[in-house]
């Protein structure tokens, strides 16, 4: 065993190369930092220089058995091991002594801080992991933790650990299916892993997980590694399978469950039908959705909509699902008689079997089920003469047929029906009435038959009456016997001209139908026909009486260029290149000239148009984000004296292509307060994309810029609407940082913006807000009061200088003009 004494001991510690420094001062109170040691024998610490009347010293205190003194050389030195992890802080005092061992100096405290050093690997809490993660679950949504210690000094690097992931097995793809947070030991899929995991595929991933100490860095650190086993479930978000429900069914009730992959999920039921209607469901917050009101299947059959799911923070977890909801229809309609009363008509010597009409009812529920099926029963007629059944009705149409040949307008004129309309559940009665009409012997006759002919220019608008026309018929007034039909029998083709009847006259009203076209015909011969709905009895016939001429003769108009099927509405992607075809117009002029086709309100110059044939090309890029529909109008112009022209209007629809990258608002910027107290929640990331995106628009994000920003600051949630930064390096300067980060827009194709964030550590007031100190100085702003009032004095004095030499300057020259006035003083002085 060492025993030291004197200065033999100081020469072991030379030897052994313990002494590094010249570690002396006098007796006051000191604190001394000593790293800690495995190391036996002696080191030296600090040696104490004294005076007479102080002859040695005494130490008192902590020694644990290894810290001493050598009183008379007062040299201070430990003989054994100092490890950090058992105690980090010896309390000692030293005391001066004269000759007789008697106090004269002190007591003075002396402290000992043991220094880590990294001496102990980081330990997992558990020798394995395991956990579940459902297929499709959110990336960096965490599904479980791994957590290790280290007993070194957690506030130096010695204890600070990092986790990574060294390896899955299996590993099918190129990329990491999972990922870990480097601080947290957080386990959570990959963007790769959440589109990639099937259970049907691949159940099970054993996961190498590694710690290391020294916050990551690359030397002097000791690493321990744990297996992870992970077994991959089936995704519970899926739409729920379509809802049946019958109509006036209880409510509330529950009709479907929904149900996110982890707890803590808030459910709410997103519009999908345009426009938006009021939804008769809710969803819980346990992904119950409930019919909430009455449905009536009448008024709405089938609905549409979409549950999502979203996190804490109002951010949706995953794309929206559909539920469709079919509503069954019950039998909670009457059947309903389309006419308050119906009316037919019947001649009385019709023959028994014909068709009378039709009575007309309808059911409002479900077509073509039997809650709809209608079924016609006579129950009552009125007069019961001559017969008591003298018409019968269809079951199933409702067709109304003469029963009876026992029909006579002098015994019965007006028959009044009643008949039973009924479904299997409902009864409704309907009101027929039955004209007994003369029979139809006599035939319709034209006052004149011929209307001569009329000449008209082509231009003439559609609708204008162009001749009146007359017949008369001897039969009853007022029924399908005397009523009258006129018709174009020869001569029209297209239905160019129509003919109205009045009906309390029976006189004709001959009207353009359709627009006049001298070059297609440019005269019309017509044959004009009266005849009767009724019709005729055996033995009779229409003949020449009832037929008559018109002639119609078009006279030719100088038109402009006709557009045949505008307006024109096409869709062009923004990205089309130059060159590129948009429209063909189809226009023509009746009188055969040639057209000159131009453009007109392209204001933004994107298209450009052949002069000779009309067809529009893209002249340069077009941009979604400026015009979303750009109108424009082709001018087709007649190459003749008049040089007549027509407009063609042409709708583009703009369709959006993924041509801008992610960015931030303008003039954004983030700010945490200084000094970070350690409970920091994350700021969001505002992204702007003038692309056109669907309600449920997401960006992946990633922290650039290398190891020294992945350790000073953290992206949470780096896959959704908006990401969450805050700081992961506690010990971050106060100043404004510029912060890399790379944002993926997900479209097709994806493109990737990188940007600089602002975050400004700052000071803050008392309301949480950041504010800058602006530095006084008021010796300065003295100085500057100062020059500025020396500056205006100088400027005044030399204003008042060039005012007195003016002066001088007029006195001199009236003392030279006038020599006799110079001669008096006083009018001198006035002058001045």
């Amino acid at each position: 065993m060492f025993k030291p004494c004197g200065l033999h001991f100081l020469c072991l510690l030379v030897i052994h190369k313990i002494v590094c420094q010249d570690l002396s001062g006098p007796l006051q109170d000191s604190i001394l930092i000593v790293q800690e040691r495995n190391k036996p024998g002696p080191l030296y610490l600090y040696r104490f220089t004294f005076e007479p009347p102080v002859a040695s010293l005494r130490l008192t205190g902590q020694q644990e058995g290894i810290i001493d003194i050598l009183p008379r050389e007062g040299i201070l030195y430990v003989n054994g091991s100092l490890d950090w992890e058992t105690k980090n802080v010896y309390k000692l005092q030293v005391e001066g002594l004269d000759a007789k061992n008697v106090r004269v100096k002190g007591p003075y405290s002396i402290t000992i801080n043991v220094e880590d050093i990294n001496d102990n690997p980081p330990q997992f809490d558990q020798e394995k992991y395991y956990g579940i993660v459902r297929q499709n679950s959110r990336p960096g949504k965490p599904f479980m933790y791994v957590s290790a210690h280290d007993r070194d000094d957690p506030s130096t690097p010695h204890g600070q650990l990092v986790y990574s992931i060294q390896h899955h097995f299996p590993n099918p793809y190129p990329e990491m299916l999972f990922q870990i947070d480097n601080i947290t030991g957080a386990i959570s899929t990959s963007p790769t892993g959440a589109r990639k995991l099937n259970p049907q595929e691949v159940d099970s991933f054993l996961l190498d997980i590694s710690v290391q100490d020294m916050a990551g860095q690359s030397i002097n650190y000791f690493k321990t590694n744990v297996d992870v086993n992970v077994t991959v479930m089936e995704n519970l978000w899926k739409a729920p399978a379509p809802v049946k429900i019958a109509e006036n069914g209880p409510y509330p009730a529950i009709i479907a469950q929904v149900r996110w992959n982890e707890a803590g999920a808030k459910y709410e039921i997103v519009q999908r039908e345009k426009p938006a209607i009021e939804l008769p469901f809710t969803v819980d917050q346990d992904g119950s959705i409930y019919v909430i009101k009455p449905l009536d299947r009448e008024e709405k059959a089938f609905y549409s909509f979409h549950v999502a799911a979203k996190d804490e923070d109002g951010e949706f977890l995953a794309v929206p699902i559909t539920v469709s909801v079919t509503v069954l229809d019950i039998n909670d309609n009457p059947p309903v008689c389309d006419e308050v009363l119906t009316k037919f008509e019947v001649q009385e010597n019709e023959r028994v079997g014909n068709d009378i009409g039709i009575l007309k009812a309808s059911d409002r529920d479900e077509e073509g089920t039997l809650n709809s099926r209608l079924k016609y029963n006579i129950v009552e007629q009125s007069p019961q003469i001559p017969s008591r059944s003298m018409f019968r009705i269809d079951m199933e149409s409702g067709k109304f047929q003469l029963f009876s040949s026992e029909l006579n307008r002098r015994v019965a004129s007006n028959y009044s029906v009643k008949v039973e309309v009924a479904d299997p559940a409902f009864k409704t009665l309907c009101r027929v009435e039955i004209h007994v009409i003369d029979i139809n012997d006599q035939i319709p006759l034209f006052e004149k038959s011929d209307y001569g002919s009329l000449t008209l220019p082509e231009d003439k608008p559609v609708g204008t009456v162009l001749l009146e026309i007359q017949a008369t018929d001897a039969d009853e007034p007022f029924t399908g016997s005397s009523q009258i039909i006129y018709t174009f029998t020869k001569g029209d083709p297209n239905n160019t001209f129509a003919i109205e009847t009045d009906p309390k006259t029976n006189k004709g009203y001959v009207r353009i139908n359709k627009v006049l076209d001298f070059e297609t015909l440019p005269v019309y011969n017509l044959t004009i026909s009266a005849t009767n709905p009724e019709p005729l009895v055996d033995g009779v016939q229409y003949n020449s009486s009832s037929v008559a001429y018109w002639i119609v003769n078009l006279v030719d108009v100088k038109e402009a260029p006709v557009f045949q099927k505008a307006p024109y509405m096409v869709a062009v992607l923004e990205s089309a290149p130059v060159g590129s075809e948009v429209v063909i117009p189809s226009a023509f002029d009746p009188e055969g000239d040639r057209i000159r086709y131009s453009l007109r309100n392209d204001h933004r110059n994107w298209l450009r148009i052949d002069p000779s044939n009309g067809i529009v090309y893209v002249a340069a890029s077009m941009d979604r984000e400026k015009e979303h529909t750009y109108m424009v109008q082709i001018v087709a112009s007649e190459e003749t004296r008049e040089s007549r022209s027509s407009t063609g209007q042409v709708i583009i629809r703009i369709l959006d292509v993924n041509d801008n990258p992610p960015a931030l608002p303008e003039d954004f910027s983030l700010f945490f307060c200084h000094p970070l107290q350690g409970n920091e929640e994350g700021k969001m990331i505002q992204v702007v994309d003038p692309d056109e995106h669907s309600h449920y628009q997401r960006f992946t994000y990633a922290l650039l810029g290398g190891s020294t920003m992945q350790n000073d600051w953290n992206l949470s949630k780096v896959e959704g609407k908006h990401a969450y930064i805050s700081p992961k390096n506690r010990n971050l300067e106060s100043k404004v940082y510029e912060i890399p980060i790379q944002i993926n827009d997900n479209g097709n194709p994806p493109l990737a913006g990188h940007v600089m964030l602002k975050v400004n550590m700052c000071q803050c007031g008392d309301d949480g807000s950041c504010f800058r100190e602006v530095p006084g100085n008021p010796t300065g702003d003295v100085a500057l009061a100062v020059g500025l009032l020396v500056g205006v004095l100088v400027v005044v004095g030399i204003i008042l200088g060039v005012v007195f030499w003016h002066l001088k300057r007029k006195k001199e020259n009236m003392l030279k003009a006038n020599p006799v006035t110079a001669q008096n003083p006083s009018e001198i002085a006035t002058l001045t």
